[in-house]
């Protein structure tokens, strides 16, 4: 009989599913053809597109030990019903972060005012959907949007999850039209609490990760889209001596392994302080799976099972296990609780 450690399950807190389909493909030379290359894709999509495609994802998620997700949805309202129709064939637990958004993008993407937008979020919610509010990033909500939908999160008591730092243009951007950062926007605009998960921080400053930490907000970090999309790296140390929270996503899901995601975590901060263990061990896990959790308001989510007979493990000592874990092995360790 194969013996199991079981553990938490792990918890992927910012996911694209419909842009796994773009897995593989060379999609430009940086982001912003990136970018590109990813409308295309969306504009593609219909619900029953949506419900065979994510389900497929969300059982390679279950695969691969993530047995919760925040699924950052964009592509439509109908689309998001059959989002949590996929969830639900797959048996992942869900919170469908549907996301607001002004200005830009395709015309799917986009709500005529925030209050179209906060009666869509009530329609989902009266459905029995477990629903989080996303202002997709400041590039697509203008203050006042902000202001509304900020207001709302902290009344209804929902998490509120926003894109902000991914890139040094989007921070410029923000600059030129408002003076301000944007997280410091966000901050203005009342939408960083303690609700708040701050989607990639990649290029916040240190004036604004005090904000996050003094909010009491978190940072969902995704280091394998980061790395695919050229975004930079988090400084994780620097996060961390902020006393800023972290948990991570797979995001486009160019990969979908939670190992892999708490790996490069480390292995960044390893190369920006030129030390080892910068994060200890558990800390690690604990951002892959409770933190997760948090950020999405989600209080129960299924348990996952290490095969300590797996061959990634042979001959490492038993008090080594959860290091061997993140350090040393794939997601095919991981079995169903």
């Amino acid at each position: 009989m194969t013996a199991l450690l079981s553990l938490p399950g792990f918890v992927n807190a910012h996911s694209h599913a419909f842009q796994r389909a773009m897995r593989g493909r060379t999609e430009g030379g940086d982001f912003w053809e990136w970018r590109d290359a990813m409308v295309v894709e969306a504009a593609a999509l219909t619900p029953e597109r949506v419900r065979a495609l994510y389900a497929d994802v969300y059982r390679e998620m279950l695969a691969a030990g993530f047995t919760a997700v925040g699924e950052f949805h964009y592509v439509g309202y109908e689309e998001a019903l059959a989002a949590a129709a996929a969830a639900a064939e797959a048996g992942i637990e869900l919170r469908l972060l549907y996301a607001a958004y002004g200005r830009g993008g395709l015309p799917r993407f986009r709500q005529r005012s925030a209050g179209e937008y906060l009666r869509a979020v009530e329609r989902l919610r009266a459905a029995g959907i477990a629903v989080g509010l996303a202002p997709h990033s400041v590039r697509a909500c203008p203050p006042g949007w902000l202001r509304e939908i900020g207001a709302y999160a902290e009344r209804e008591a929902l998490v509120l999850h926003v894109h902000a730092c991914e890139q040094p243009r989007e921070v410029e951007e923000c600059l030129a039209e408002h003076g301000r950062r944007p997280i410091e926007l966000l901050a203005d605009c009342g939408c960083l609490g303690a609700q708040t998960t701050v989607v990639h921080a990649t290029h916040a400053s240190d004036g604004e990760l005090d904000l996050i930490a003094q909010a009491g907000a978190r940072i969902c970090a995704c280091p394998t889209t980061e790395a695919n999309l050229g975004d930079g790296f988090l400084p994780v140390a620097r996060v961390r001596g902020h006393g800023v929270g972290l948990c991570i996503g797979s995001d486009s899901n160019v990969r979908i392994d939670p190992l892999e995601e708490l790996r490069e975590l480390e292995g960044i901060a390893r190369r920006q302080e030129l030390r080892r263990d910068v994060v200890p061990v558990d800390e690690l896990l604990a951002i892959g799976s409770a933190e997760g959790a948090a950020s999405l308001a989600i209080e129960r989510w299924a348990d996952v099972s290490v095969d300590l007979g797996h061959r990634s493990l042979a001959g490492v000592p038993p008090d080594e296990v959860r290091a061997a874990l993140v350090f040393g092995c794939a997601a095919d360790v991981l079995v169903r609780a």
